[in-house]
């Protein structure tokens, strides 16, 4: 459809067209019936009129003083007819028979019978049309009379009836078809405004369109195209944020990593002391740049915008199990004790989303436990107080985290205490804010609070149950 407004118009003049037709057809019908009976009524008065004509002046002969004539010679010498107008001869035709005897005819009729003697309507062809016939018999006189009228004249008065309606339309179509594109092109005006206030918009202006006056077919699609616009611009603000932290958080192990390149080609070949350790903080700031890389291609890929979600039901207590055996190891390392209680809990969730969390916030806890402490992993149910609900909970027994600093975690590359954390680790502060954006996506809740049983920092997420896998 290459035009609104000319689809519109073509169906409206074909639409109104189309009722025209219809309208005229049922005419046409209507006409025929009501030309059927208006004629059919004059021929039965017609037929009257003859007859009670015809027999008046019969009686006039009979009774004069002039000498009669035998019946027989009466019946066999036809009167001819009377002098009419030309076009009423040509529609118009009649018979008087008596018996077998034709007594009198119209000039337009032939000297046979041209209708059944049996009273009532007929047709019949003769004289090169087809004729509508009233048959009448006089009881008094016993004379037959046969009153015919051409029936090409009914159709021609129901085809003038139906010129005369349809015409006027036909006329018109040309003057409705202008005044339809100029209401379509008012109405459509709205929409026109609307497109060239977007075509006018520069690329980087985002600001939402003016939604006053209105019409309200158009404010649905004024909203979505605002919403979308406060989505562009939420994102684009994001990304610009997200660049220059990066960028920021990059530039210092990059900075680190030259100056330890910068040590070991100033070092002499036999300081193997000073090669060691310059080495040694050199892998540290590759490790930290590696770590820090890792989890801004996991922060992008978990992004709403440019991740897409393929939800399954997931046995969460599973989930957990095999990123706890994976991550393990640097448990180990600081014979950290780390237990998981609960059972079996499904969910419609990501898998490969949750994998992440799970990993982020083993991560941290490892992070942020001295040697030696515990991490409790939970997976459970609380039939009583939330029964739709499954709750993740991960405990730890670390120095815990200030409570007025707990919505400052959330933020991306914020780290309490900044770069120089009493726990020595390295880190870029993306874990928790990966977590918050993967809590979101699951519609979950997240909630810090400190540990009654550990001590430390005990991180929980409520999620919605889902039907046994």
């Amino acid at each position: 459809m290459k035009s609104i407004r000319f689809f519109l118009i073509i169906v409206i003049l074909a639409t109104i067209t189309l009722m025209a037709f219809i309208s005229a057809l049922n005419g046409y019908r209507d006409s025929m019936e009501k030309a059927e009976q208006l004629f059919d009524t004059q021929l039965v008065d017609k037929a009257h009129l003859l007859a009670m004509t015809y027999t008046s002046r019969s009686d006039e002969v009979l009774n004069s003083n002039q000498p009669q004539e035998s019946s027989d010679t009466k019946a066999i010498n036809p009167v001819n007819s009377p002098k009419t107008p030309q076009d009423a001869i040509d529609v118009f035709a009649f018979q008087i028979w008596q018996n077998d005897k034709l007594l009198l005819h119209s000039h337009y009729a032939p000297i046979t019978p041209i209708a059944h003697f049996e009273e009532g309507f007929h047709y019949n062809n003769f004289s090169n049309h087809r004729w509508r016939i009233y048959s009448y018999y006089h009881p008094l006189s016993k004379l037959w009379f046969f009153i015919a009228e051409q029936a090409d004249m009914r159709y021609v008065l129901a085809e003038n009836i139906i010129l005369e309606s349809v015409l006027p339309v036909v006329f018109m179509l040309p003057v409705l078809g202008i005044l339809i594109w100029m209401i379509i092109s008012y109405a459509l005006s709205p929409l026109t405004r609307l497109a060239k206030e977007l075509g006018n918009k520069r690329a980087d202006d985002l600001s939402p369109l003016a939604i006053e006056k209105q019409p309200v077919e158009l404010i649905q699609l004024v909203n979505s195209t605002n919403d979308l616009f406060y989505r562009l611009k939420a994102s684009f603000h994001r990304e610009k944020r997200f660049a220059s932290d990066a960028a920021h958080e990059l530039r210092t192990p990059i900075s680190a990593i030259k100056i330890h390149l910068h040590n070991l080609s100033e070092l002499e070949p036999g300081d193997s002391v000073e090669n060691e350790k310059c080495l040694q903080q050199l892998k540290l700031s590759v490790n930290r740049m590696e770590h820090l890389v890792e989890q801004i291609l996991n922060l992008n890929r978990i992004s709403p915008e440019q991740y897409t979600s393929h939800f399954r039901t997931l046995n969460l207590q599973s989930l957990a199990q095999e990123v706890i055996a994976r991550e393990y190891p640097q448990f180990d390392k600081k014979q950290i004790q780390l237990e998981l209680e609960g059972s079996p809990c499904f969910i419609e969730g990501d898998q490969f989303a949750l994998d992440v969390l799970l990993q982020n916030l083993l991560t941290n806890a490892c992070k942020y436990t001295q040697e030696g402490g515990s991490v409790l992993v939970s997976v459970l149910t609380d039939p009583v107080n939330k029964p739709s609900k499954i709750v993740l909970k991960i405990e730890d027994s670390g120095p815990g985290v200030p409570k007025e600093q707990y919505a400052r975690l959330f933020d991306r590359f914020y780290r309490l205490d900044g770069d120089c954390h009493a726990s020595g680790t390295i880190g870029c502060g993306l874990g928790l804010a990966i977590v918050q954006q993967i809590v979101e996506l699951h519609s979950a809740d997240i909630i810090l609070e400190q540990s009654a049983s550990l001590g430390g920092l005990s991180v929980n997420i409520e999620f919605k149950t889902a039907s046994p896998g």
